[in-house]
């Protein structure tokens, strides 16, 4: 198993991006934008194969900052969508509580989302 990527909610998505791509050497893909919801990403890749994906919505300046700044989730990649299905099945059953099921989203991720002890979002991903 490995990490796959690290999310961060930003205000200013064009200048996070800068910061990485200019300060650290990442590069960046197209920006995401799901037009129903506003949301908006990039992902940034690093040498060693190290993404961080940085994400927008015009609605999080309303939220606190406890809520929607800094750290959104750890994304676990374990292999397939049935180890995606079998993983989340198993943590609902031990009681971790579900709070995404698994689903292919609009920018083409099969995950889900867990909820770890702490109350952090651990996506589990392809």
């Amino acid at each position: 198993m490995k990490i796959n990527h690290l999310a961060l909610w930003t205000l200013n998505l064009e200048a996070m991006r800068d910061f990485y791509t200019t300060y650290f050497g990442a590069k960046s893909n197209d920006l995401y934008h799901n037009k129903k919801t506003e949301f908006k990403s990039y992902f940034l890749s690093f040498d060693d194969e190290t993404r961080l994906e940085i994400m927008t919505r015009p609605d999080i300046a309303e939220r606190t900052a406890k809520d929607d700044f800094g750290y959104a989730h750890l994304a676990m990649s374990v292999g397939t969508k049935e180890q995606v299905d079998d993983l989340t099945n198993l943590l609902a059953q031990e009681g971790f509580e579900i709070v995404g099921q698994p689903r292919t989203t609009g920018d083409g991720y099969y995950e889900s989302v867990v909820l770890d002890p702490d109350g952090n979002k651990v996506e589990i991903t392809v």
